[in-house]
């Protein structure tokens, strides 16, 4: 039988190039179905895309991380490709990483930008600082070397798409993915693809500070819930060193002299090794229910195939 692949494009306000990226990827992948998912575009992108040939449908919770929820709920494949509508991608990379992932070669590829003319291409400074930063940021924490954790263009098997949960409503969708993809042990490739900027009069949606703040911050939260042994462990040893810091000169005076001078002192350093073992214990339980939800998880993943 004949594997389908979904093309998916999540859209807000992009009148300007629609048109195009739809008719790029109409000829790059033929048999492709596309679909736009138009985001509360107020320019009249969901008739341009119709116009077009693509499927339009619509997703009123504003974020690329609510339309790509919407998304994968909605759409069956065996392998999504994702892009974004600004015409930045070029779709003469979509047939080899589709091809990879209905080969079985990976569970998700990676559209690495970064190792092209990014740099050059992108006219935002801060933009660029952002996705270094959180690459640096993502695979030291989780012990991976994924060259762009921030591109738009992927390709998904149908495994990845079904069993992701989507938790991020905006922009962090991008980070989230990767994060989701390296803690379960997908199979990530990566391929350097060709990047452009946007053409003159289209506008970046994406927020350089407010967006790369909620990035940051979902990093944070994910790298909790994925590594919860090493992230409270972490904290009951800045704890544990406070606590040692201030009862080891009250202790070691008390065994000189018999007095406790700095009574207040011993009770804040008491709370903070209590504080320590607390977290210490706390990491250890929630490492345990990651464990069996993994397990869970893969069990789910098995029965996507009967």
């Amino acid at each position: 039988m004949k594997q389908k692949i979904a093309i998916l494009i999540p859209c807000y306000n992009e009148a300007l190039t629609i048109s195009k990226v739809i008719k790029d990827y109409k000829d790059a992948l033929l048999d492709a179905d596309i679909y736009v998912y138009d985001n509360n575009s107020s320019d009249g992108t969901d008739k341009l895309a119709k116009k077009a040939g693509a499927i339009v449908r619509y997703e009123c919770r504003q974020g690329k991380g609510n339309v790509i929820r919407s998304m994968f709920r909605d759409i069956e494949a065996d392998c999504y490709l994702m892009i974004d509508g600004d015409d930045t991608y070029s779709a003469k990379d979509a047939q080899k990483m589709c091809n990879l992932v209905l080969d079985g070669k990976a569970d998700m590829v990676v559209g690495d930008r970064l190792s092209g003319a990014y740099f050059q291409e992108n006219k935002r400074p801060f933009h660029n600082f952002g996705n270094k930063l959180v690459r640096s940021a993502i695979n030291k924490l989780f012990h991976n070397d994924i060259k762009d954790i921030m591109t738009g263009y992927r390709a998904f098997s149908r495994d990845f798409v079904k069993g992701f949960p989507v938790l991020s409503k905006g922009f962090e969708i991008e980070t989230e993915m990767t994060i989701h993809a390296v803690d379960k042990n997908f199979k990530i490739v990566e391929i350097p693809i060709e990047y452009r900027d946007r053409p003159e009069g289209s506008v970046s949606k994406l927020n350089t500070y407010r967006d790369g703040f909620k990035v940051l911050r979902t990093i944070a939260v994910l790298f909790e819930e994925y590594k919860p042994a090493i992230f409270f462990n972490t904290i009951a040893i800045i704890f544990l060193a406070l606590s040692l810091i201030l009862g080891i000169p009250v202790l070691s005076e008390f065994f000189r002299t018999h007095l406790v001078p700095r009574f207040p002192t011993l009770i804040v350093s008491a709370i903070f090794l209590v504080m320590s073992l607390l977290f210490y214990i706390t990491g250890i339980i929630l490492q345990v229910i990651v464990k069996k939800h993994k397990q869970l998880y893969e069990l789910y993943l098995n029965s996507l195939h009967k």
